[in-house]
């Protein structure tokens, strides 16, 4: 009856409670068995991040089965609207879910629902951004870590050029916390060691937007004055050196990344990036799928969330926050072949037979 109860809530502008509990019925939300089966809405917010339908919702789906046979998981994917994946949240609170695990679109613009999903009893999980709003739990990485390593890793790069060279930023949305994270990190490494000849914040993480804003900066800064190239994550760095190669740059600067995307660790095989920070997909789809299933029962997620974030309200919350991994060409074979993210076939395709044989991926 939980679900119903919240049904009727939100319909008591149109009809009574009495009314509403009793189109709902006294079988509703149960199985065939009559037992509860717990529903969870699964919000993704952009089809654009290989991540979210290639990794994050099958290990979430699988994680949240195994630790939940009867419930259900009810998946959606904003592709990168903040307006449809507002409408999708409201359609989850209308259908009376048991609980919600979010990436927002955009965490500022989707506060709001979160506060209606919280008003009609529905808590919700905050995966890998922080949302605005009261969330019920977070799960992510640490953003600032991520940029703290993308920085060294460039830092390292570019060695011998460091004290004279310049370099270019390609920031992620501001819209995303785990952008603005990002940045900060990278820039408390970065700032005082290089300088920044151009900076971009690339709405919606898009890829033709980073190759746009690289050919800006390649006009503006010259083809040989660009020693090196921060890319918050692996679409920016694809854009980015897409448009090194487009305008002729040679030898290709160091280019940084994040998320460890199969085309991005090619090109780390292939001596085009440099670097990409792995985010192991699977303890992060694992809390969050635990984090979901106690929230649909309305258990404590106390023992799953050993951490604490604050919100942007000063709230403290319930998180699990894991550690981020930097990888290169020198360690691929003992990180994500290791943790069988992908297999040396996989990575190593005819075209990159040599350079893998170089790198030991054998």
């Amino acid at each position: 009856m939980k679900a119903c109860t919240r049904e009727a809530a939100l319909a008591m502008s149109a009809v009574s409670t009495a009314v509403a509990l009793a189109a709902c019925g006294p079988d509703a939300g149960k199985d065939s068995d009559g037992n509860d089966a717990p529903r969870i809405g699964l919000l993704l917010p952009d089809a654009t991040t290989a991540r979210w339908e290639g990794q994050d919702r099958p290990l979430l789906e699988r994680k949240i089965d195994e630790l939940c046979a009867d419930c259900a998981v009810e998946h959606t994917n904003a592709k990168g609207d903040v307006a449809i994946q507002q409408e999708q949240m409201n359609s989850m609170i209308a259908k009376g879910v048991d609980a919600i695990v979010l990436v927002a679109v955009d965490a500022r613009s989707l506060g709001a629902a979160v506060r209606k999903a919280d008003e009609a009893d529905i808590p919700v999980i905050a995966y890998d951004r922080l949302a605005e709003g009261p969330i019920a739990g977070y799960v992510s990485f640490d953003g600032e870590e991520v940029g703290k390593l993308q920085g060294r890793s460039l830092l390292k790069a570019m060695g011998d050029t460091v004290s004279d060279g310049q370099i270019v930023m390609m920031n992620g949305d501001p819209s995303d916390p785990n952008a603005v994270s990002f940045k900060k990190g990278a820039l408390s490494v970065l700032d005082g060691r290089v300088r920044i000849g151009k900076e971009y914040d690339t709405l919606q993480w898009r890829t033709e937007t980073a190759n746009m804003n690289m050919s800006a900066a390649i006009s503006a800064l010259g083809v040989g004055n660009i020693n090196g190239v921060y890319a918050a994550n692996d679409g920016l760095a694809a854009g980015s050196i897409t448009a090194l190669k487009a305008n002729k740059v040679d030898p290709l600067p160091p280019v940084t990344g994040q998320d460890a995307e199969l085309a991005a660790v090619q090109r780390i095989v292939d001596g085009d990036q440099y670097m990409t920070v792995y985010k192991p997909f699977s303890p992060e789809a694992s809390a969050g799928a635990a984090l979901a299933v106690a929230a649909a029962r309305g258990e404590s997620l106390a023992p799953v969330a050993q951490d604490k974030v604050r919100t942007s309200t000063g709230e403290e919350v319930p998180a699990v926050m894991l550690a981020p991994v930097s990888v290169t060409v020198d360690n691929i074979k003992d990180t994500l072949v290791k943790d069988g993210v992908y297999t040396v076939q996989q990575i190593c395709t005819p075209r990159l037979a040599t350079a893998c044989n170089d790198a030991g991926l054998t």
